[in-house]
């Protein structure tokens, strides 16, 4: 494989998982009436947190689940029960009171400061696991453990292809304002109450695979990883 196959490869493979247009909705809901300053800026501190959290598993492997003790079908889990913590509120018209809820006080805050508070609020679970999710991170690992054929090369390849999914997060989450005044209050209600419900969904899927990941014949294979395609059955020449 030639870097250039590998970056495109790992490019594709990052930005599925990571899905930062179809998370447009959920972010234009989570920061709700904000100034276009402030929103702008949140996604920038998203993107950046982003770059440093992938690139440090790129780099590092999985040192820092490793160093806790923490095994991928635990940090599936434990995703999984935040997320259906946050499905749950959105589903139920609860936003105000989750991380979406975005006060007038904080509104009235300069760009930078309502970044900083909005931020805080969005890294978890916004950021982890929902952009940065357990796919993501392995896919991180696996493309590490692939780059290392190109020497030296190999981390600045990596490296740049997690830095240009960050820009086109930046670049998505700035579509928010546009999104926003196009479904207007009541179509964004809708969006979020739909939303909801395919978090919740996506949280008992991150749930049942980790439980098909950590036991013994638990969870269905198809139920823990549904709609794979199986590859054709080829018969195998005889050997020459």
């Amino acid at each position: 494989m030639t870097s250039f196959a590998f970056a495109v490869n790992f490019f594709v493979a990052l930005f599925a998982l990571i899905d930062p247009v179809g998370n447009v909705p959920l972010y234009a809901a989570a920061t709700q009436g904000a100034q276009p300053g402030g929103r702008r800026l949140t996604a920038v501190y998203i993107a950046l947190f982003a770059f440093v959290f992938l690139g440090f598993f790129y780099i590092t492997g999985l040192g820092l689940l490793q160093f806790f003790g923490i095994s991928m079908p635990a940090f599936r889990i434990a995703g999984g029960i935040l997320l259906l913590l946050l499905g749950l509120d959105m589903s139920r018209g609860d936003l105000s009171h989750s991380f979406a809820g975005a006060d007038e006080a904080a509104l009235e805050l300069s760009s930078r400061a309502y970044a900083r508070k909005r931020f805080e609020n969005l890294i978890v679970p916004f950021g982890i696991p929902l952009l940065i999710g357990p796919g993501a991170i392995s896919t991180a690992v696996i493309y590490a453990e692939e780059g290392r054929q190109f020497g030296a090369a190999g981390p600045f390849i990596g490296l740049a292809v997690i830095a240009a999914n960050c820009v086109l997060i930046i670049a998505a989450f700035w579509m928010t304002s546009v999104i926003s005044r196009v479904l207007g209050k009541i179509g964004m209600v809708i969006v979020v109450r739909v939303l909801g419900l395919i978090l919740c969904a996506m949280a008992v899927q991150f749930v049942l695979a980790g439980l098909a990941g950590s036991t013994i014949n638990l969870v269905r294979k198809d139920t823990a990883s549904p709609y794979q395609t199986r590859a054709p059955h080829v018969a195998s020449s005889p050997t020459r």
